[in-house]
């Protein structure tokens, strides 16, 4: 770029393209791929009043010259917030394409959509054709993040491709939806008022001594509200019916990381009952990985819901009074800790460059269901073993799950455990309903 930014004028506005070059400049070093042409390539629209970067909303200010121009302090607490973000490449979470998914409101009141946009640019071209494109200068960047530097394509039986993003990215541009949504209904507020004042024709534009005019780059994100329990015991099958449900929810921030805002309402698909308002990117983490209807693969982040994270989530789970009443999880999610944690002693392992590995991956399957606790069985097996051996690593009866499950949970989280027990039963359905399984693995609020 030809203007350069002075490193000592931190209070100043600066023009698009030099924003353009202090972003690139700021985040050179940053865990999340930025893209050049923040500010002056699509979706990026200065005109608009705002551009976002990260999770960040960056005001622009129309000068007397006719030129836009941003705070440049503002770009350089944006690059702050985005260095501070780590990123664990390891850690995917499913973007698309997902069939029947339900829209969530909130989603399309703002202009990013950055999931539809996703989808857009990669049904809409080739392999090749892509390369090609990204020559000729066309824009791909999402609130300042170059997102196909760290897309992830898998392809299923041989034709059927699905996208992934990391986990950290995938939170933080729903942060940046989130932030877009307030600002746009904030600034709708403002002309609302304005409106009552002023003429229809006139748009209300605030002038300063220098003759510069800003749309309102005063106005700030609304803050999240965090969840206390205001859905506890309501049954998600008539609270989704609601009108205006999606947008309370959006409202919140996610129940369980308490950092995204929340998109959907986890509930426990066995009773029925809402847990929380969680945002996607939890919604994944937390849901089973069914392989048929009665087979699930034991995940590596199913570390961090049973080790790292371990009270946040069992906290989450026992939201549901049914589950809380019985002390138990609901049965994909207690098969998945059986094979996790109960019997991780009798997973093998096998040499690896760097000490042992554990053998392939671990899989659980069960007969029967949890209302017939005394013909259900769950069978803990290992997939991809590389001598072909370990099959099959125990049988444990579902009874016989659910009590070491209350053992573990006293001694792991025993201020969850003591919320739980026989005698919390007040209010809960007379049958439990049975558990739904995914089968296509197309839905991203199952469980």
């Amino acid at each position: 770029m030809s203007e350069r930014v002075m490193p000592g004028r931190t209070d100043g506005l600066i023009t698009l393209g030099a924003a353009d070059a202090l972003w690139v400049d700021l985040t050179a070093d940053t865990a999340v791929p930025t893209a050049s042409g923040a500010f002056t390539c699509s979706p990026a629209h200065a005109r608009a009043g705002y551009v976002l970067l990260g999770n960040h909303v960056v005001a622009t200010v129309s000068a007397s010259d006719g030129q836009w121009r941003v705070p440049e302090v503002e770009v350089r607490r944006a690059a702050a917030e985005l260095n501070a973000v780590a990123m664990d490449e390891q850690d995917l979470v499913r973007i698309g394409p997902f069939h029947g998914t339900p829209r969530q409101e909130y989603n399309e009141e703002t202009p990013l959509r950055w999931r539809r946009r996703i989808t857009r640019e990669l049904q809409g071209m080739g392999g090749p054709e892509r390369a090609v494109r990204r020559e000729d200068g066309r824009p791909y960047h999402l609130a300042g993040i170059d997102w196909q530097r760290i897309l992830v394509e898998r392809i299923h039986d041989g034709t059927r491709r699905t996208w992934w993003l990391p986990r950290a990215v995938v939170r933080l541009l729903d942060a940046a939806e989130h932030a877009e949504t307030q600002w746009v209904q904030a600034a709708r507020t403002r002309q609302a008022s304005a409106a009552v004042t002023e003429p229809p024709s006139r748009l209300r534009q605030v002038q300063d001594a220098d003759g510069r005019q800003t749309t309102s780059p005063e106005c700030s994100t609304a803050r999240l509200r965090p969840y206390n329990g205001e859905l506890e015991g309501q049954l998600y099958s008539i609270l989704s019916r609601k009108p205006g449900t999606s947008r309370r929810v959006a409202g919140w921030a996610c129940a369980v990381c308490r950092t995204a805002p929340a998109a959907v309402l986890d509930h426990c698909h066995e009773h029925g009952y809402v847990r929380a308002p969680v945002c996607q990117s939890c919604n994944t983490l937390e849901r089973p990985d069914h392989l048929y209807s009665n087979d699930i693969r034991v995940a590596n982040r199913y570390t961090r819901l049973f080790a790292t994270d371990t009270d946040d989530w069992l906290r989450h789970w026992h939201r549901c009074p049914g589950c809380r009443a019985r002390t138990t999880l609901p049965l994909p999610h207690l098969a998945a800790w059986t094979a996790h944690i109960a019997c991780r002693s009798l997973r093998p392992t096998h040499r690896a460059p760097r000490g042992r590995k554990p053998c392939g991956v671990l899989r659980v399957s069960w007969t029967g269901s949890q209302n017939a606790p005394r013909s259900c069985l769950l069978t803990v097996a290992v997939d991809f073993c590389p001598s072909g051996e370990h099959r099959v690593l125990a049988q444990v009866p579902y009874r016989e799950a659910a009590e070491r499950f209350r053992i573990w949970l006293s001694e792991t989280a025993p201020a969850v455990a003591a919320a739980a027990g026989p005698d919390r039963v007040d209010g809960l359905p007379t049958q439990i309903r049975p558990v739904i399984a995914d089968t296509s693995g197309e839905g991203l609020a199952l469980f």
